[in-house]
C-alpha cells in the first residue's frame, strides 16, 4: 500500500528485487558489512603476532635446544675434555658431528665415521665451534666413529649395530 492508499503502488522503502538476489536491510549499508567481514579477521591475526610467546602457555619459558645437523634420531653423545661427539641414526644412515665445549678461536677438530666394511668418511680443519656432519650408509651395518678437538678426543667400538 502507498501513502495514497491506493493498493497498488510500492513505498520509497520498498524495492522490487530478481529472483534469488538478496535484499538490503534498512538501516545497515552494504559497505559497512563487507569493511566488518575484511577488518576482523585482519584485527584477529594483528592480536596473535603481537602477543608475546610468553603468555601463551606451553610455548615459552622453556630450555633452548639446538637444532641437529643431522637428520635422525641422536643416539650417542660421548663427551672428552674439550667437546663431545655426537652420533646419530636413522634407518639406513648414521651420521656423527663433533661439538667443541667452548666456542672459541679456531682450532684442529675432526670427525670420522666408518660403516663395517666401508671406508670412513671423514670431516677435518680448523673451526671455532663443530666439525661435520658426516653420514655414511649404515643399513644392517655397525659403524665406528672417533671425534677430536685441539689434539684431545675419543673414538668408539664398533656400535650401532
Amino acid at each position: 500500500m502507498s501513502r495514497d492508499g491506493k493498493p497498488g503502488a510500492k513505498t520509497d522503502t520498498e524495492t522490487e528485487t530478481p529472483a534469488g538476489a538478496r535484499e538490503e536491510r534498512p538501516g545497515r549499508p552494504r559497505h559497512r558489512r563487507l569493511l566488518g567481514r575484511l577488518l576482523a579477521p585482519l584485527v584477529g591475526a594483528l592480536v596473535l603476532v603481537l602477543t608475546p610467546v610468553t603468555l601463551v602457555p606451553g610455548l615459552g619459558g622453556g630450555t633452548a635446544e639446538a637444532v641437529s645437523v643431522c637428520q635422525g634420531r641422536p643416539t650417542r653423545t660421548i663427551t672428552f675434555p674439550t667437546g663431545e661427539l655426537r652420533l646419530y641414526r636413522t634407518r639406513q644412515y648414521a651420521c656423527a658431528v663433533t661439538v667443541a665445549k667452548q666456542p672459541g678461536p679456531r682450532r684442529a677438530m675432526a670427525v670420522s665415521l666408518q660403516p663395517r666394511g666401508g671406508r670412513p668418511a671423514v670431516s677435518s680443519g680448523r673451526f671455532d665451534r663443530q666439525t661435520g656432519p658426516v653420514t655414511v650408509h649404515a643399513l644392517n651395518r655397525c659403524v665406528r666413529a672417533t671425534g677430536s678437538v685441539a689434539g684431545r678426543g675419543t673414538s668408539t667400538g664398533w656400535i650401532l649395530c
